[in-house]
């Protein structure tokens, strides 16, 4: 049974397959109110002592309704290998006038149905942690996040002809066009990048910039 939630900031999850489990656990360590919705039973004795927890099909109106969803601000559909109950969920939740509903998408067709019902995000955890870490094995990047528009976001080791020199000496924004943004240098805390900060062989870069720009500055030896 779960217990009570303060569910004006709370986040209803529904579905505890890998991505909706992480999501929920992720959420109620963070300290935000999140109450998960999962019909099969095996699941729910696995995360019921963990998450607070209610063993209900939200592919049915009724249940929704009778739970209290629309009580919620978000709501977060992880349902994704049965395309119909994830469109029927998400149809119940747009019925309902959620706020803000994100949804788990398995392919193109699959986000474009989500979007035409009337999610109002769409997300492709596949596809994403893919293309991360496609990005991620083939340079010096040890993570990467893409906004939008080409802009993206990295952390990085720096290429070796940056060791030793201040920003300033090393021209990184002249020569490639990104933008150092802050570096943490081993056991110390993360500074924000000034012209005179050194940069050491063993930091951590943060750089942004445009995604093939980035690529280019990431491959240099």
């Amino acid at each position: 049974m779960a217990k009570e939630q303060s569910r004006d900031s709370g986040v209803l999850v529904i579905g505890l397959g890998r991505f909706g489990a992480a999501l929920a656990a992720t959420l109620d360590r963070l300290g935000r109110e999140v109450l998960a919705v999962e019909k099969d039973a095996a699941l729910v004795q696995q995360w019921s002592s963990r998450l607070p927890l209610v063993e209900a099909d939200a592919s049915n109106p009724e249940a929704l309704q009778q739970l209290g969803a629309e009580e919620f601000p978000v709501a977060v559909v992880g349902v994704g290998t049965s395309l119909e109950a994830s469109v029927l969920i998400t149809a119940n939740l747009v019925d309902l006038k959620m706020p803000q509903i994100w949804a788990k998408a398995v392919s193109a067709e699959h986000g474009r149905i989500l979007r035409r019902i009337g999610a109002h995000h769409v997300v492709y955890p596949e596809y994403d942690a893919g293309q991360r870490v496609a990005h991620m094995v083939s340079g010096r990047m040890l993570d990467y996040i893409e906004m939008e528009d080409g802009f993206t976001i990295v952390k990085m080791r720096p290429p070796r002809e940056t060791h030793g020199f201040t920003l300033s000496e090393s021209r990184i924004r002249e020569k490639y066009g990104v933008t150092v943004i802050g570096v943490k240098p081993p056991g110390e805390p993360f500074e924000y990048a000034t012209p005179a900060t050194r940069i050491g062989g063993d930091d951590l870069l943060i750089v942004s910039g445009d995604t093939n720009l980035l690529e280019t500055f990431a491959h240099r030896p």
